[in-house]
C-alpha cells in the first residue's frame, strides 16, 4: 500500500509540473504568436524561396534571427546575411553559459535536444527551475513542446493569410511586446531588474547599429550593469 501510495504521489507531482509549465509558459505564449505571424508575412514578402524562409522556423527557430534572414535576402551577401543571424543569436551564448550548472547534470540525450529549443521564453522559464534534474527536465521539455508547434502554425498562416491583415493592426508591434514579457518574467531581483531596464534603454539607443547588432549590444550593457550591482551587493 505504501509503494502504491508512493506512485501516486510521484505521478501527482509530475503532472502537476506539466501544468506548472503551460500555465507559466501562456503569458510568453500570446505574444509569440503574433510574432509568428509577423515573421510568416514577411517570408511571403521576402526576396527568399517561401519554402527555404518557412523552413527557417523548423531549423533556426529563433524569431529575430530569422526576421533579419529574410528581410536581408536578396538584399545583402550570403555571408553578411549569415554574419547578421548570428550576432543576433550571440545572446544564446549567455543562455547557455547561465544553463551550463543544471545541464550538466542532465542525461547526454536530453543535453543533445535541449539546445534545439533554446529560445529566449524557454530560458526565461527554465532558469527559474533549475533545482531537482529531473524536475527541470520535464518542465523544460513541457515548454518546449509548446512554443515549437506554435511557431511552426502561426508562422505557416502569416505566410498563407498575411496578405490579407489590414496594416492598420499593427503587427509590427507584436516582436517588442513578446520580449518586453520575457523581460518581465525574468526579473526577480535587484540586479535583474537593473539588467532588464539598461538593456531595453540601450538597445533603444542602439537601434540604428547596422545589422540589427543593437539588440546584442544592449543585452551585453545590461548583463554588465546586472553583474555590477550584484557584484557591489554582495562584495
Amino acid at each position: 500500500m505504501p509503494s502504491s501510495t508512493t506512485s501516486r504521489d510521484r505521478r501527482q507531482a509530475r503532472f502537476k509540473l506539466h501544468q506548472d509549465a503551460v500555465r507559466d509558459s501562456l503569458p510568453l505564449l500570446i505574444p509569440a504568436v503574433p510574432f509568428g505571424f509577423v515573421l510568416g508575412v514577411e517570408i511571403s514578402d521576402s526576396l527568399m524561396p517561401v519554402g527555404v524562409g518557412f523552413s527557417t522556423s523548423v531549423v533556426v527557430f529563433a524569431g529575430a534571427a530569422q526576421l533579419a534572414l529574410v528581410t536581408l535576402a536578396g538584399t545583402a551577401s550570403v555571408v553578411t546575411v549569415v554574419l547578421t543571424a548570428l550576432v543576433i543569436n550571440a545572446r544564446h551564448v549567455m543562455y547557455s553559459a547561465a544553463l551550463a550548472p543544471v545541464m550538466a547534470r542532465q542525461p547526454l540525450w536530453f543535453r543533445a535536444i535541449a539546445p534545439f529549443v533554446l529560445v529566449d521564453q524557454v530560458f526565461a522559464l527554465g532558469i527559474s527551475r533549475s533545482g531537482d534534474p529531473a524536475d527541470f527536465r520535464r518542465y523544460y521539455l513541457t515548454c518546449g513542446a509548446l512554443f515549437f508547434p506554435t511557431w511552426q502554425v502561426v508562422t505557416a498562416l502569416g505566410v498563407l493569410f498575411g496578405a490579407a491583415v489590414p496594416e492598420s493592426l499593427g503587427l509590427g508591434v507584436a516582436p517588442a511586446l513578446m520580449f518586453t514579457g520575457i523581460v518581465v518574467a525574468m526579473v526577480i531581483d535587484r540586479a535583474t531588474l537593473v539588467a532588464a531596464a539598461v538593456a531595453a534603454l540601450a538597445t533603444i539607443l542602439l537601434l540604428d547599429l547596422p545589422n540589427r547588432s543593437g539588440l546584442l549590444c544592449g543585452a551585453m550593457i545590461g548583463v554588465a550593469a546586472g553583474y555590477a550591482v550584484e557584484g557591489r551587493r554582495t562584495g
